[in-house]
């Protein structure tokens, strides 16, 4: 049986972007989220995997730049996305497990040209359009977001930021609560994208294949290679054989 993820893939062009976590601490109301994490990434394809709470999301929003750590560094080519939000802008992009928490304007045609705006485009509208075509959604154009669906509006959201050609796409965890077809659907247009795919989930099946898997586990690295994915999953089924499901959070 053919899985949806076969059509996540990314072409080879070549350049390999560096991703570095120096001594990364990060700390929301006193509590750590993440901590110590070090990590030289270079990859074309990373994976981002753990439990829930583990600390995945902040390792995906420190790569944006969205926020910046608490101490530490984190550079991708050498560069603080965190520091240089103009730079971050054609560095990084991503792509968040809820679309309404990303999508912006009513219509699609000004939600994909924004981040062109942002980026100082000559004609953004007519490069949104451009994307639009690409993706076979020219009459998508004026639809008001509010209309779409759930897969619909994350697609939105995807080609909003393939429009602005990020070296990095930071996927978080974006298939969740999705159906079968949409699922796969999402998975085949990621083929349009030529760069650095770092995936965040917490279902190792998403990450099947990947060159380089990154295991958190309490805000710190746990392991990390290609071959990490079964040491995570017979740690999981190790733990579902227990019960920390009725332990209280101290």
């Amino acid at each position: 049986m053919r899985d949806e993820r076969d059509d996540v893939r990314v072409k080879d062009t070549g350049a390999v972007t560096q991703i570095r976590f120096d001594a990364v601490d990060h700390v929301i109301d006193g509590r750590a989220i993440l901590s110590g994490v070090s990590v030289d990434l270079s990859a074309r394809r990373i994976g981002v995997i753990g439990r829930n709470g583990s600390g995945k999301t902040t390792f995906a929003r420190l790569l944006a730049g969205l926020v910046a750590p608490t101490s530490g560094t984190v550079t991708i080519d050498g560069i603080d996305p965190a520091k240089d939000r103009r730079a971050a802008l054609s560095l990084v992009g991503i792509l968040f497990q809820n679309p309404d928490h990303q999508i912006i304007f009513p219509t699609v045609i000004e939600e994909v040209a924004f981040g062109l705006r942002q980026q100082g485009v000559d004609d953004p509208d007519a490069r949104a359009q451009a994307v639009l075509d690409r993706f076979g959604k020219a009459h998508w154009r004026d639809a008001h977001v509010h209309s779409l669906s759930q897969g619909q509006k994350q697609l939105v959201c995807l080609m909003s930021i393939l429009a602005m050609t990020p070296r990095i796409l930071i996927l978080d965890e974006p298939f969740a609560g999705l159906d079968i077809p949409t699922r796969m659907q999402l998975a085949r247009y990621l083929s349009h994208y030529d760069g650095t795919l770092v995936h965040v989930s917490h279902d190792p099946r998403d990450l099947a294949g990947y060159d380089h898997v990154l295991w958190l586990e309490r805000g710190a690295v746990k392991g990390q290679g290609a071959d990490v994915l079964d040491a995570f999953t017979d740690e999981m089924m190790r733990q579902g054989g227990g019960d920390d499901i009725s332990d209280l959070s101290r």
